[in-house]
């Protein structure tokens, strides 16, 4: 995107990753839960978190508006956004499982072109933009170009989110057809189809900072993102392999 310095955006979003990162780990295993109004699980590690984010992005872009899961929307409604989801996963970093997440994108005119995943619990960092490419802890790396969904390793988000956007039957149809079915959620999944070890990977009911980092992180490394819509406003996301993405939406149509 013109005018946009992604070298220097990346290290503004590195930078608060490292921040939150100092937040999240001493807290891992060592922190209460709360539970927010819409009955989703917070702990003072996400909202400390994204406190820091917001002081390292605030700091290196004070012009880019900032929208995070805890926090809500700061700054201008035009204009370059940062979206941020401090711990991505906080049901599974509540209760000791540390393949948590903290999600950092940036949208201009209101389209994701760069993307931070960030995975402290298992020491990996995937980063990328629009034409620059993907990469994991520096390196380059792509998804899986298999185009067999009976030798793919498949994952999806949890069933309730299937069961929220009206598609029941597409979940027991995966699992009756595809043998390697696996729960790997979260961006903890994207981030494994973004490595190729994952061949796709379905996952609904999502909002804005679940799936904007890898709407661009995915065709950066070679692979392609279905941006579905949802009954309720929600987003989907069919993940991967091309030729296995194609395969997984007819589960969904």
């Amino acid at each position: 995107m013109p005018g946009l310095d992604f070298e220097a955006i990346a290290r503004a979003a590195e930078s608060a990753a490292d921040a939150a990162r100092r937040e999240v780990m001493p807290r891992f295993r060592a922190v209460a839960v709360e539970t927010k109004a819409d009955g989703s699980p917070v702990t003072e590690a996400d909202r400390a978190a994204e406190r820091a984010i917001r002081e390292h992005l605030r700091a290196a872009f004070p012009g880019f508006a900032i929208h995070g899961e805890e926090y809500g929307a700061e700054g201008a409604s035009e204009g370059p956004c940062w979206l941020v989801d401090p711990i991505d996963g906080t049901i599974g970093f509540s209760r000791g499982i540390p393949l948590f997440s903290t999600l950092i994108a940036l949208l201009d005119e209101g389209e994701p072109v760069f993307g931070l995943i960030d995975l402290p619990g298992v020491g990996e960092r995937y980063v990328g933009w629009r034409g620059g490419g993907c990469r994991r802890n520096g390196h380059p790396c792509r998804v899986s170009q298999e185009t067999d969904l009976r030798r793919a390793i498949i994952s999806h988000g949890d069933p309730f989110c299937f069961e929220r956007w009206g598609a029941r039957e597409a979940f027991l149809r995966m699992a009756r057809e595809i043998p390697l079915l696996r729960g790997y959620t979260d961006a903890f999944g994207h981030a494994q189809v973004l490595g190729g070890g994952v061949g796709a990977m379905v996952d609904l009911d999502l909002n804005p900072w679940d799936a904007a980092a890898t709407q661009v992180l995915v065709p950066e490394a070679g692979g392609r993102c279905l941006t579905l819509a949802g009954p309720t406003g929600k987003i989907g996301l069919v993940l991967g392999s091309p030729a296995l993405v194609e395969q997984l939406a007819g589960f969904l149509a």
